[in-house]
């Protein structure tokens, strides 16, 4: 809980951030709870495939983002790297929400 406070306060390096925690993290979070997701609906199972489907993934990619925001607009290199993290997860995290 502790790496997720500190992700979401932006005090991750921004190649942290962004490589570890929306990249890494972000895939493994999506995919493990939509196999889940998957599972339940075949058990019957809605009401805790949609609270595990999207009650889980969908507040870990905001918080990825918001932490990859924050970690970029205190980052010193290049504003295109800082910039280019941004957009990168922006649109990783909505396609790994809206699939």
């Amino acid at each position: 809980m502790l790496q997720l406070r500190t992700l979401w306060r932006g005090d991750y390096a921004l190649s942290d951030a962004f490589w570890t925690w929306a990249l890494t993290v972000g895939l493994l979070v999506n995919v493990v709870t939509s196999v889940l997701f998957l599972f339940l609906i075949t058990q019957d199972l809605a009401w805790a495939a949609l609270l595990v489907g999207y009650g889980v993934s969908l507040p870990y990619n905001v918080v990825a983002v918001i932490g990859v925001w924050r970690a970029a607009a205190r980052y010193d290199g290049p504003t295109i790297h800082a910039d280019l993290a941004r957009g990168a997860t922006v649109v990783l995290m909505t396609v790994l929400s809206l699939t």
